[in-house]
This record gives structure tokens, C-alpha cells and sequence, in this order.
């Protein structure tokens, strides 16, 4: 599982870091949001990742906690989702108005020479 967790974040910040460097601005946009995609997974795995446990105790069994996950990462998670469709919202409203005065989505307002 952790395998898997780990290519995932991988693929996600190399396809987020590769979206960024292209040269329209709609590319700059997905390419942000997968890359904070990454970085919310990385910090939701940082909490521990455990299999088959029951995520409360049972009746009867005495308490520990070692066998609580941390509740900050998951906090940390549903904070940086809402900030990031905020931050999306607000990049598209921007790449719009941009593309309305200048009349291209290229990243520098105007198309390179052919």
C-alpha cells in the first residue's frame, strides 16, 4: 500500500511540476491543482497508515495512544481542499480576464514568432 501511495504522490508532483512549465495559462492551472493534490496526499499519508484496525475502541478495551491516528494531518488536508478550489476559482476568474484583454492564454500575453 505504501508502494502505491508513494508512485501516486510521485506521478501527481511530476505531472503537476511538468503542467507548470508549459506555456498557456490553463496548463499553469491543472498543473498547480494536481501538484497541491500531491502535496495533500503526502501530508494525509504523513498520519499514519493503517489497515483492518477498528478506527474506534471496542467495549471494554482499555485505551492507548498508539492506536489513535493523528487527527492533525487529516485537519491540515480539508484546510489546504478548500484553500486550493478558492485559489483555483480565483486563477480561472484571472486567466479569463486575461485572455479578454490580450486575446491569447499564452503565460507572457502574447504568442511566440513563427
Amino acid at each position: 500500500m505504501e508502494i502505491l501511495i508513494a508512485l501516486a504522490i510521485g506521478v501527481l508532483g511530476g505531472s503537476g511540476v511538468w503542467l507548470l512549465l508549459r506555456p498557456r495559462t490553463f496548463q499553469v492551472i491543472v498543473g498547480l491543482s494536481l501538484l497541491s493534490y500531491a502535496v495533500n496526499l503526502f501530508i494525509f499519508s504523513m498520519g499514519k497508515m493503517r489497515t483492518g484496525v477498528a478506527p474506534i475502541l471496542q467495549k471494554g478495551e482499555a485505551g492507548s495512544l498508539i492506536f489513535y491516528d493523528d487527527p492533525l494531518p487529516q485537519a491540515l488536508v480539508l484546510t489546504a481542499i478548500v484553500i486550493g478550489f478558492a485559489t483555483t476559482a480565483l486563477f480561472l476568474v484571472v486567466m479569463l480576464a486575461s485572455r479578454g484583454l490580450t486575446g491569447t492564454d499564452h503565460v507572457d500575453g502574447r504568442e511566440r514568432d513563427q
